[in-house]
């Protein structure tokens, strides 16, 4: 199966929300055939009538207003919500229009504001380049990692994690199984550690390697901002004394389920870390995948990836025009 059909597979939540939505919306003055007179002989069916795809109704204030009650219903946001509507009635106020073109436009749309941020994981011709991977516990990022780097590995690059969340022996034991089925070496340290010291360590290994990528986990514990804040400079600062480039991207994976809150997490990220871009991680599990055209729109950060899944392809390059027609519930361009 292609990831678009993956995507719109799993969107099932989000995508029949919006298609559901669409279709009561557009069926509330929808057209329906005249009634024909008794006994009156039937009329011929035109290939219109047969091409035709539903319902009709006239796109007018109260049908603007109803579809961005309903993209607000899947977290796109007020702001964002607002912008796509009144887009999308350019041109066609007044015009009577069926639930498969309003899903068309919407999609249109949707990947209107989206294409500007769909960029791939920059690769540097620096080795090693170092990739800061940031995010609250239990947003895929561990996971995230192990993806990304066994993906790398196939490509033929040379990776090497540090698992930094000295932390968590979870996340520490998650990404020695990436690992291990990546062929990629995953640096640790005793549970508790510092973690600007095993980066430190990990970056020298990697150069001695001759890697191409060194990835680092790190902790995401907000309870506690000025810690986590002092605890990402300090990796920060001991990379640079290394490399005063480091680190080349800093990711921050966000996790689609906790809607809204992605945007929060997204400030305080970007006041702790110099995110450069976004992986969003189980959009698979959320009726709310409405959130990333919000944070699009908001943030005009690059989206990386998205993954939908547990399994190594379940994360992909984002696409915008794939993720909007599979948002609204349409099929393959």
């Amino acid at each position: 199966m292609s990831f678009f059909g993956k995507l719109r597979d799993r969107l099932f939540k989000s995508s029949s929300r919006l298609d559901e939505g669409i279709g009561a919306i557009v069926g509330e003055e929808g057209t329906a055939p005249p009634t024909a007179p008794p006994n009156a002989a039937p009329a011929p069916v035109s290939a219109a009538a047969l091409s035709d795809d539903g319902p009709r109704r006239a796109l007018d204030d109260a049908m603007l207003e109803s579809l961005e009650d309903l993209l607000i219903s899947a977290d796109m946001g007020v702001e964002t919500a607002a912008r796509v509507t009144a887009n999308l009635a350019e041109g066609r106020l007044g015009r009577r229009l069926s639930g498969r073109e309003v899903k068309e436009a919407l999609a249109a749309e949707i990947a209107r504001i989206m294409a500007p941020v769909s960029r791939p994981l920059p690769l540097y011709p620096q080795r090693p380049q170092v990739v800061l991977v940031v995010g609250v516990n239990g947003s895929g990022k561990t996971t995230t990692i192990g993806k990304l780097a066994s993906q790398l590995r196939a490509a033929g690059k040379g990776v090497v994690i540090a698992a930094g969340d000295t932390f968590r022996a979870a996340a520490v034991d998650q990404l020695r199984i990436w690992g291990e089925r990546a062929g990629v070496p995953v640096l640790t340290a005793p549970e508790g550690s510092d973690p600007a010291s095993l980066a430190h360590d990990a970056l020298m290994r990697a150069r001695a390697d001759g890697a191409d990528l060194l990835m680092i986990d790190t902790a995401g514990r907000l309870q506690n901002r000025a810690d986590l804040m002092e605890e990402l400079a300090k990796i920060v600062r001991v990379l640079r004394k290394i490399d005063p480039g480091a680190p080349h991207n800093t990711l921050l994976v966000l996790d689609a389920t906790t809607g809204q809150n992605a945007l929060a997490q997204v400030d305080i990220f970007r006041r702790v870390a110099d995110v450069s871009g976004l992986v969003m991680t189980k959009l698979d599990g959320t009726a709310r995948g409405g959130v990333l055209v919000a944070l699009a729109d908001r943030f005009g950060l690059p989206i990386h990836a998205i993954g939908v899944g547990e399994q190594i392809d379940d994360l992909a390059p984002f696409d915008p025009e794939d993720f909007a027609r599979a948002l609204v519930g349409l099929d393959e361009r």
